[in-house]
């Protein structure tokens, strides 16, 4: 389950309102869990090397889709504001190859 600003049942703080986007699949879910749960393959992480350009990360705010760099040069969303989690870097490697 996810509301209205991309939050699942197992990130779900005020600030965990981004999503990642499968590199297999080319859809946007909340985390890998949610998108392991729900798809007949794993969760890959996106080439950044290859594809730096690619908008990957979506705003469940405001929707504002942004490359790697763009969500990785501040802790908030370039658009509307809003703070991410930052603990979410621990997790990169799961996202971003």
């Amino acid at each position: 389950m996810v509301d209205k600003e991309g939050r699942c049942t197992h990130y779900s703080s005020l600030v965990d309102i981004i999503a990642n986007k499968c590199y297999l699949c080319k859809k946007y879910y909340a985390c890998y869990q949610c998108h392991d749960e729900q798809e007949l393959h794993h969760f890959e992480a996106w080439p950044v090397a290859t594809e730096p350009d690619a908008k990957v990360v979506l705003c469940g705010a405001c929707q504002l889709e942004m490359t790697v760099s763009d969500y990785q040069k501040k802790a908030q969303c370039l658009n509307c504001g809003r703070l991410f989690n930052s603990n979410c870097s621990k997790h990169s490697d799961i996202y971003f190859s």
